[in-house]
């Protein structure tokens, strides 16, 4: 067996590593340099024509310029990242919002059309609200459950048909776990693409992180990660990242390079020690989740549980989706406690493990109330019809022993005084 034929939680020890070239040291060490030093003017003339894509240098290899343009640390993650999803490059950002910023602003010029699907994390909501059409961009949103024929017919009512160019999803989506089908997406792509406008396909694959749903095989063009959640997973980096074809990415790239929304080295280092227990953090959040959702789904407090594991119940219409898409019921939950905003506060403030604040993917279990937080600034007629609603509370489930974060959440439920009538029983 070759040592590229190993798996991605392998090869995440050492892939794109040379001990050699750093004294021995069995991990790469964190390069804080600015800038590196040529080995002559030409060797300069030549990686900086490389950088800025100039033909003839077809086969060779770029090498250090500066660290805005790259950098060891960096490039190191970017060649182990790739490995889980499959794709021929993967790009490194400061944050999750600088990847999607970038990767969209890359794409995107004004008078051009991007189809989103809904619900959307909020930041991201924003910016395709708030920043893209400041550009000129037109913006369609569209529902999960919605097939082909239905957004087909939207795109053509809307006007903006042949000036698609980018299909923007996140799926599942963030906070209610609807599913979005990519494939879809992607026939959707080429049937709108044209010999001088191909129409890419971005997936925001946070919630499932690059283990449980790999985006690239179900024909998305790009793939996008906070990579502050399950890559990082320990709650102390800001990052994100794109994956993609060499083609895409390198163009993606260029971008990062002039907005400057590159990662740093020591985050990058971070990052590559935080790949090396990606899958054992994952398994054991995603295991931990499914105990939890049971518990939820009978306690009499309860309207509705949100969970991958319960497609079929919630949304029959997209069990195929998750059949095809899915490779586990993953470890974010959202559930509707009865009664509205206060039972909701109610119930947050009394927990005394589980940390009341934003974010996910970490090794300990987090709660927030989406409609007042992560998606405060989505227009309140949109969060209602997307089941965002005062009542909906979002956990991102950690490693810790689940019975102590049932008993967490169940002395948190007692204090949650819902009126009589609103009590399932």
């Amino acid at each position: 067996m070759k040592k590229s034929d190993f798996s991605p939680e392998t090869q995440m020890l050492g892939y794109g590593y040379k001990p050699v070239l750093s004294e021995g040291a069995v991990k790469c060490p964190i390069f804080l340099t600015s800038t590196f030093v040529f080995k002559s003017a030409e060797e300069g003339k030549a990686f900086f024509e490389m950088a800025h894509g100039k033909p003839g240098h077809e086969g060779e290899e770029m090498g250090l310029i500066y660290s805005r343009i790259n950098n060891p640390d960096m490039e190191i993650l970017e060649e182990r990242l790739k490995l889980w999803d499959g794709g021929g490059a993967a790009a490194a950002f400061s944050s999750g919002m600088s990847a999607i910023a970038t990767s969209l602003m890359t794409f995107l010029t004004p008078g051009d059309v991007l189809l989103y699907s809904n619900p959307l994390y909020g930041g991201t909501h924003k910016f395709i609200h708030h920043i893209l059409t400041h550009y000129g961009i037109e913006v369609i949103g569209f529902r999960a459950g919605q097939d082909l024929k239905e957004v087909e017919k939207l795109l053509v009512e809307s006007g903006h048909a042949k000036r698609l160019k980018m299909i923007f999803i996140e799926t599942p989506a963030n906070p209610t776990n609807d599913l979005i089908d990519i494939e879809m997406c992607s026939e959707l792509a080429k049937n709108h693409s044209t010999s001088k406008r191909s129409v890419l396909v971005a997936v925001d694959n946070t919630y499932m992180g690059p283990l449980w749903q790999h985006p690239l095989k179900h024909g998305a063009d790009i793939v996008l990660y906070s990579a502050t959640k399950y890559i990082g997973g320990h709650s102390d980096v800001i990052a994100g990242a794109a994956v993609g074809s060499k083609e895409v990415i390198g163009k993606i790239k260029k971008t990062r390079t002039f907005f400057g929304t590159i990662i740093d080295p020591h985050t990058s280092w971070l990052l590559m020690r935080s790949l090396e227990t990606l899958k054992i953090r994952m398994e054991t959040a995603a295991a931990n989740a499914e105990m939890i959702a049971m518990y939820l789904s009978t306690h009499p407090k309860i309207e509705k549980v949100y969970y991958l594991g319960y497609v079929v119940k919630n949304n029959p219409e997209q069990e195929e989706i998750f059949k095809k898409q899915y490779l586990s019921n993953g470890a974010m939950l959202s559930f509707d406690i009865a009664g509205g905003e206060k039972e909701a506060f109610t119930f947050l403030n009394n927990l005394k493990h589980i940390k009341l604040a934003v974010s996910l993917g970490g090794t300990e279990s987090l709660a927030e109330h989406p409609a007042s937080m992560t998606h405060a600034d989505v227009p309140y007629e949109e969060k209602q019809e997307l089941h965002i609603s005062d009542k909906l509370v979002r956990i991102s489930i950690g490693i810790e022993n689940y019975k102590d974060l049932i008993w967490d959440i169940d002395q948190a439920l007692e204090k949650v005084k819902v009126p009589e009538k609103e009590i399932i029983m």
